[in-house]
Formats: C-alpha cells, sequence, structure tokens
C-alpha cells in the first residue's frame, strides 16, 4: 500500500509521491511544449508579416479571406469547434484584428 503525504498535494494535486513525480515530470513536458508551440507561433507572425508586405506592395490586400477560411477548416476538422477558436486567435495574431 502507498503512503498519502501531504506535501505533494501543494504543489501537484496528488495524494501519493509516486503520483507527484508523474505529475511534476509531465508539467515539464507541457513548459517544454508550450515554450516550443510559443516560439512556432512567432515564427509564424514573423512569415505572415513578410507574405502581407509583399501582397500590399503588388497592390493587393492586406488580408486574404479565402486563405483564411482554409486555415479556419484545416484546424476546424482537425480539432473540432475549439479549433476553430484556436485557428482565429492565431489569425489575429498573425494579421490583426480585420
Amino acid at each position: 500500500m502507498t503512503a498519502v503525504t501531504t506535501e505533494p498535494t501543494e504543489k501537484t494535486g496528488a495524494r501519493t509521491a509516486e503520483a507527484a513525480e508523474l505529475i511534476s515530470d509531465a508539467r515539464e513536458r507541457i513548459d517544454a511544449l508550450d515554450d516550443r508551440i510559443i516560439g512556432l507561433v512567432q515564427e509564424r507572425m514573423a512569415v505572415s508579416a513578410v507574405i502581407q508586405k509583399e501582397r500590399i506592395a503588388s497592390g493587393g490586400r492586406r488580408v486574404n479571406l479565402s486563405r483564411e477560411m482554409e486555415i479556419l477548416a484545416t484546424y476546424r476538422d482537425a480539432l473540432g469547434r475549439p479549433g476553430t477558436a484556436l485557428a482565429m486567435t492565431l489569425l489575429e495574431l498573425c494579421r490583426g484584428k480585420i
């Protein structure tokens, strides 16, 4: 039988040391993934800025709505309804509010 401790509960919500260790390790992995995701979003923003600059310089509009609809559909198909909200946030970050 595993001993129940109170110390791991405070930081992880776990009731055993083993569970607390597993949760801590998983949280470290999530933190690393979040760092990568943030870096990818920043990279996406930079690429989007290049596209917008070139589109405007060539006489086009800053935003291509048909392309944005494709992106929304891709995220929705992959992640369901919350994917649409995520895509909208990415689009807003990359092109600003329209």
